[in-house]
């Protein structure tokens, strides 16, 4: 696997995007070189047994993959709320998995604003009836969340967003930056920046 931090301090190689619904989950992915992020797959999403959670964990495992950034949807005013939750609660999940299975895969919370709502437009512009939309937009959303990263930690040349690490009772409750764990929170007191910094 590729060293998970590089020069230019944010992971090098292929990349994961995740958009987290209470009914799906889309799962884009990215070359080895962080150019392009392209849609890959939508999962049902299994509350109780978390079988999309393993999903992506084993994909992440087969591709070699060096880190996830899951969609963290906030209000166009900034705030966050359930849905807000939820996706950090699956980035722990995500996190727990890695770690469980032994893999060295950083996964990080980053600002979705629009995320969805673009990529009902893209595909409508594409051609794509409404009714056809279900199947792809989430997946196509996550293209456009593991896109905007990408570009940001190469415009930036640092990591973005907010590390999420498994919860563990040895580990202390940080900053919330980058390099610092980050445990779930309820949504409207846990804010981050795209910079990773807890607002």
């Amino acid at each position: 696997m590729t060293n998970p931090v590089a020069a230019g301090g944010y992971p090098q190689g292929v990349k994961l995007g995740v958009d987290v619904g209470t009914v799906r989950v889309g799962v884009a992915i990215c070359d080895r070189d962080s150019i392009l992020a392209t849609p890959y797959k939508t999962l049902d999403r299994n509350a109780k047994k978390n079988s999309d959670v393993r999903v992506i964990a084993k994909l992440a495992e087969g591709l070699g993959a060096v880190q996830v950034i899951v969609g963290l949807p906030r209000t166009m005013k900034g705030e966050e709320h359930t849905s807000a939750r939820m996706a950090t609660d699956y980035a722990l999940l995500l996190a727990a998995e890695f770690s469980s299975r032994g893999l060295a895969v950083q996964v990080n919370l980053v600002d979705e604003r629009l995320s969805s709502v673009t990529a009902h437009r893209n595909l409508h512009e594409a051609g794509m009836s409404s009714r056809d939309h279900r199947k792809v937009v989430d997946q196509v959303a996550a293209a456009g969340i593991l896109q905007h990263a990408i570009d940001m930690q190469k415009a930036r040349g640092a990591d973005v967003g907010s590390r999420v690490t498994a919860p563990s009772p040895s580990v202390d409750l940080g900053a919330g930056g980058v390099d610092e764990p980050v445990r779930a929170a309820p949504a409207d007191t846990a804010r981050f920046s795209d910079n990773g910094r807890q607002q």
